[in-house]
């Protein structure tokens, strides 16, 4: 897999997400993912969220290690400042 895979994987499960997904070796990556359906969700939801839209791909080690931070687009508005 790689990175611009996994980016549009979780944009199109997750409408309006942004993700930025880095990774050179092909099965570790580290992802950021802002979207407004993590609003009000605990941060284990919010990681289930992309996990489900990966789907399955984690369990087959088609990507072996994901690092995931999650932010809502107010929360990541905050970060960048």
């Amino acid at each position: 897999m790689q990175p611009q895979d996994i980016e549009k994987l979780i944009e199109q499960h997750l409408p309006g997400a942004r993700a930025m997904v880095s990774g050179a070796d092909g099965v570790h990556f580290e992802a950021v993912v802002i979207s407004q359906d993590f609003a009000g969700k605990s941060l284990l939801q919010q990681h289930r969220l992309v996990y489900a839209a990966l789907g399955g791909r984690m369990e087959r080690e088609e990507i072996h290690a994901l690092s995931l931070k999650t932010y809502t687009p107010d929360v990541w508005r905050q970060q960048s400042t």
